[in-house]
């Protein structure tokens, strides 16, 4: 009961400074229109990008329509088949924070469960589960991603463009839990010492019911900011390795890869069709990053 009662404070006190926060506010507000567009697009979306019956070749490399020669129809300009660049804007985010999002839930529940197990079991098995995460470690996430794609496509020649999502999930998921592993392993062998588990073992709870229900909630502040992060970390990565050709296949483009084909036309003056897609990556990276500096913030009652 004190251990909830003190929950409670603490997440009224966040929750109020996280309302003073004119960072937080902005930030999510634009992350908010971000989720809406990618979300509803195909209902707010002027033109469906990917539907080749609607194309048309004549209206490639339009401009925006403030420029000379562009018009409302086309209000970011077109690419080079005709595509509507602000309705491949919204198509292309949804993907990005899809994989983002998946990621990052996969990353949080292995982290999480390793960094439990391990600090409350100690000994040789905490000794095992560490060394595989400085093991995870010494290997960039982009490389290991590469890797899984590269495995991929040679165990899965003809059907890899329909598993493309989950191995770039997959891929990115398989470095990302570490820093989730070591921050519960340390809280939690904090926790595991404090008067409520040794209650909780006195009333006879078992080990598992005392990990997951009592020691748990009270890891996850640290976990929350960990996950915010991460899932703008992930998009960075899911949108590299599609501007590289190895995320998500042409068919269904990313973020990544809208700013890859736009690249190729750069020089030609094409510029916008490069241009918005990376706009909307800096925006969608910048204001997740910066809810997380937020969340970190007010989580540290120094700083608080």
């Amino acid at each position: 009961m004190i251990a909830r009662a003190s929950r409670l404070l603490r997440q009224s006190a966040v929750a109020a400074h996280l309302a003073r926060s004119p960072g937080f506010l902005v930030a999510s507000a634009v992350l908010a229109c971000l989720l809406v567009a990618a979300g509803f697009a195909p209902a707010l979306a002027p033109h469906h990008p990917f539907d080749l019956a609607s194309l048309d070749l004549l209206n490639a490399r339009l401009p925006p329509a403030w420029l000379p020669d562009g018009t409302r129809s086309f209000p970011f300009g077109t690419d080079g088949q005709g595509r509507d660049v602000l309705s491949s804007l919204m198509y292309g985010l949804r993907i990005s924070l899809v994989v983002g999002l998946l990621a990052t839930v996969l990353s949080v529940v292995a982290g999480v469960v390793v960094g439990l197990v391990a600090g409350d079991a100690g000994g040789a098995l905490d000794a095992v589960l560490m060394r595989l995460c400085d093991v995870m470690l010494s290997f960039p996430p982009i490389l290991v991603a590469l890797l899984v794609d590269g495995v991929g496509r040679a165990l899965l020649p003809d059907g890899r463009d329909g598993l493309a999502l989950g191995v770039l999930v997959l891929a990115i998921a398989l470095t990302g839990w570490v820093p989730y592993a070591r921050t519960v392993r340390g809280a939690t062998m904090v926790e595991r010492q404090k008067d409520y588990v040794s209650a909780a073992r006195l009333m006879g709870a078992s080990r598992g019911r005392i990990l997951f229900r009592h020691v748990l909630p009270n890891v996850l502040g640290p976990v929350l900011v960990l996950a915010t992060l991460q899932v703008g970390t992930a998009i960075l990565i899911e949108s590299t390795l599609s501007f590289l050709g190895v995320g998500v296949p042409p068919t269904s483009p990313s973020l990544g890869t809208l700013i890859r084909v736009g690249n190729e036309l750069m020089l030609s003056g094409d510029w916008w069709i490069a241009v918005f897609p990376g706009a909307v990556l800096l925006l969608t990276t910048l204001s997740i990053n910066w809810i997380g500096d937020a969340l970190r913030d007010a989580l540290n009652p120094k700083l608080r």
